[in-house]
């Protein structure tokens, strides 16, 4: 299964934690999506990226997708000539959210534009001409292969890459030669790991865990000073295969996503956070749907 499906699988499961609520997140989303197609970033422009979670987000509230006006939009990127390196795995995701709809050669020309952000490392980074790749750039990228039907060439040559983001402390940077580890990049790895059918370090399992706090929510780095949305959700979808972890996290992080919400319809990416967008919408149910399991 993709990571796409993967997560959304579990992201149907947020309704159960919403209740009646969940009819709000839909009218909230739907504000978001632009008339001529794409969800709006925060400052209400149309983005792959933001489109990325709003048809994600609709989906896992089992509500139909905006088809033409988001094919017609979609269409005009093409195979992705003119996009960055994310953007172009998004637009590989939100073609595969709607089902389809690159032609072969421009899956395959979307592939080749990919692959020229490979890393002599055998990883992927989001900037070009980097000699290391990053876990954000190896995670997106497999993740865009599976969104074409594919993999990328060489596949276990990531491995490499994995192995030289790890970090002193039992966890992975998301940049090579970093002595403290991220939440997101460990998360990245635990994910790796598990659809490359590897076996996950347990001292990098029990890192994760550590950066909960009692109160809940995961912190994005050891010491950092407040937890946030994004971190408890891909640590809780990283630690999803391991029950006894996800036991000891779970009354405390539905807390912390519960003072994140916002009658609005969405979810906040922090206590700090004053606006809210699809992405961190989605996030939240990411988030629900591992904690309803």
């Amino acid at each position: 299964m993709s990571f796409r499906l993967e997560m959304l699988q579990v992201a149907r499961l947020a309704p159960k934690m919403l209740g009646d609520s969940s009819a709000l997140v839909v009218d909230f989303l739907k504000t978001r999506l632009h008339p001529d197609g794409g969800f709006m970033d925060r400052a209400d422009k149309p983005d792959l990226y933001y489109s990325v979670f709003g048809i994600e987000g609709l989906m896992a509230l089992q509500q139909p997708l905006p088809q033409e006006v988001m094919r017609s939009w979609l269409t005009k990127y093409g195979d992705g000539d003119v996009l960055d390196f994310v953007h172009l795995c998004c637009l590989a995701r939100c073609w595969a959210g709607l089902g389809g709809g690159l032609t072969a050669e421009q899956g395959s020309a979307l592939a080749a534009r990919i692959e020229n952000y490979r890393t002599p490392d055998g990883g992927y980074h989001q900037s070009p001409g980097r000699k290391s790749g990053s876990a954000y750039g190896c995670l997106i990228a497999w993740g865009a292969y599976q969104d074409l039907g594919m993999l990328p060439p060489d596949a276990l040559a990531i491995a490499r890459c994995m192995d030289s983001l790890e970090t002193p402390d039992g966890a992975w940077s998301n940049e090579p030669g970093l002595k403290l580890g991220s939440t997101t990049a460990t998360s990245a790895m635990l994910s790796l790991y598990r659809h490359m059918q590897m076996p996950p370090p347990p001292a990098s399992v029990e890192w994760l865990v550590r950066q909960c706090l009692p109160v809940g929510g995961f912190l994005a780095i050891p010491g950092a000073p407040i937890p946030d949305l994004l971190s408890t959700a891909v640590a809780l979808h990283a630690l999803s295969n391991n029950t006894i972890a996800i036991a000891q996290v779970k009354e405390p992080c539905l807390d912390f996503i519960d003072s994140l919400w916002s009658a609005a319809g969405g979810f906040h990416g922090n206590w700090t956070d004053d606006t809210l967008d699809p992405e961190y919408t989605y996030y939240g149910l990411l988030a629900l749907g591992h904690l309803a399991l």
